[in-house]
């Protein structure tokens, strides 16, 4: 680690309670990666843990109350890691290690039976009952990124105006045919799921908040690059073991969304000047915005696929 982060990080653990009685030497920190956030193993006392260090620039989009009230409910559900401490207002977190756990990948996740799990992660949070602090809107979301990209006069990608156009029709099928709100993690990229022998972990709880349950569902088909058979294996352990066409078109329809929004997170990103380091994360890119680029680019691909209006018609009717 660099000198300025080891100095950010010796100050951080000073602030918290489970770990500023022992003296540096006496504890073992590892990076553990992140992709805006900074993640460490740390081991002291005989205990491990996982510190969250939040990145520059997240406090502009991160409710960080309602980051701590969904880390600790869905602590107690059993499908996050045990939450030790939270520091209010920071957005500073300490978890229990899990032990014999795997960080997933878009390549691990080509075995169908932990797709399944995943599936079956999301149906144990979205029947759940819980109810999160704020609700999670992509369309106010995407809002409040584009308010704070204009003041950093930040870049868009051409053509995006046009593609923002373009999902009102998307927009308007999904609120015919709307479901309940539910429980949701709303930013499900394969970094946030451990995997061990016995259960699927999901973690990091910053953009959770009520949503349709299909965003979920279609934002880690989106990040993981499922293909259909992912997809319908995911899709089929959410439900119980049965497939529903009408739910697979809601997700269709979702995966786009999330690949509008994200291209607008991404752009945030590169106006924030974080650094996007492939040797901490899995993505196939240099920086953000290639990030930015290929997201709005697979945005486009799945709108104007030939099958795009069939999904529209059938989540509508």
């Amino acid at each position: 680690m660099e000198t300025s982060e080891t100095t950010r990080l010796q100050a951080t653990l000073a602030r918290v309670p489970q770990l500023r009685t022992f003296r540096p030497e006496e504890i073992q920190i590892l990076k553990v990666g992140g992709l805006t956030n900074r993640n460490y193993k740390v081991t002291a006392g005989g205990n491990a843990y996982v510190l969250r260090v939040p990145g520059e620039g997240t406090e502009q989009y991160v409710d960080r109350r309602a980051d701590e009230q969904a880390g600790r409910l869905t602590s107690e559900l059993g499908v996050n890691a045990e939450l030790v401490f939270y520091e209010a207002g920071t957005g500073v977190q300490l978890t229990r290690y899990i032990e014999g756990a795997t960080m997933m990948t878009p390549a691990l996740f080509k075995d169908l039976t932990i797709c399944a799990r995943a599936g079956a992660v999301f149906g144990t949070l979205h029947r759940s009952g819980a109810t999160f602090h704020q609700e999670f809107n992509d369309v106010e979301k995407a809002k409040e990124y584009l308010d704070v990209l204009k003041q950093m006069g930040g870049r868009f990608p051409d053509g995006y105006d046009v593609m923002q156009k373009e999902a009102l029709v998307v927009r308007d099928a999904l609120k015919k045919g709307a479901l309940p709100l539910v429980p949701s993690h709303n930013d499900p990229v394969p970094e946030n799921f451990i995997n061990t022998p016995s259960k699927l972990y999901l973690l990091d709880w910053e953009f959770a908040g009520s949503n349709d349950p299909m965003w979920d569902l279609g934002d880690l088909s989106v990040e993981a690059y499922f293909d259909e058979a992912q997809d319908r294996a995911m899709l089929t352990a959410y439900n119980k073991g049965e497939f529903s066409d009408k739910l697979y078109s809601r997700m269709i329809l979702q995966k786009a969304m999330v690949f509008l929004l994200w291209t607008l997170w991404g752009a945030l990103q590169v106006a924030n000047k974080n650094p996007l380091k492939p040797s901490d994360i899995h993505y196939p890119f240099d920086d953000f915005w290639q990030y930015t680029m290929d997201r709005f680019n697979r945005c486009k691909e799945i709108m104007e696929s030939p099958d795009f209006g069939k999904h529209i018609d059938r989540v509508r009717g």
